[in-house]
């Protein structure tokens, strides 16, 4: 992992949508991208298809999941590159509620860059582990919430 997060040093959305067909290669033949990142907010996007729907025309709660983890993920390893240490990054719980079918596409917006930028300068200052919940929210085209995501992210500095 550490080798293709300094493959990635820069971040574009071009190296980040290669490491998916790589290292990702459901999310990425699912259709889940990655649209945007900064350092306070990454946007991953994945459109409703044949391959990605449920029993009911809707985009799969699993696909959902791909591309919100994956909006959440990048900022963290986007700040783990930033800070030029060796830091462990773990899901560790995860929560989904659905509030409208997904259909058309959807775009994850998870706003928590300095979120985790925080536990990162913290887990580096004390070695101790961190935890924190960062949220991804799904947003289809006319701009309403379909689904919203918690992912608690543990980070350590590896010894």
């Amino acid at each position: 992992m550490a080798k293709y997060i300094e493959y990635m040093s820069k971040f574009s959305v071009k190296s980040l949508n290669k490491y998916l067909l790589f290292k990702l290669p459901s999310a990425y033949f699912s259709g889940v991208r990655v649209k945007s990142i900064t350092d306070k907010e990454a946007v991953a996007t994945v459109k409703h298809k044949w391959i990605n729907q449920n029993p009911f025309q809707s985009l799969y709660w699993a696909t959902q999941g791909m591309a919100s983890e994956l909006a959440t993920g990048i900022l963290v390893m986007k700040q783990i590159a930033a800070s030029g240490k060796k830091i462990s990054m773990l899901v560790t719980h995860q929560e989904g509620t659905f509030t409208k079918k997904a259909t058309g596409r959807i775009d994850f917006y998870c706003k928590d860059g300095d979120l985790i930028k925080n536990a990162i300068a913290k887990t580096i200052e004390t070695g101790e582990g961190q935890t924190i919940t960062m949220t991804a929210e799904g947003i289809d085209e006319q701009g309403d919430s379909v689904s919203k995501f918690e992912y608690e992210w543990s980070v350590k500095v590896k010894e």
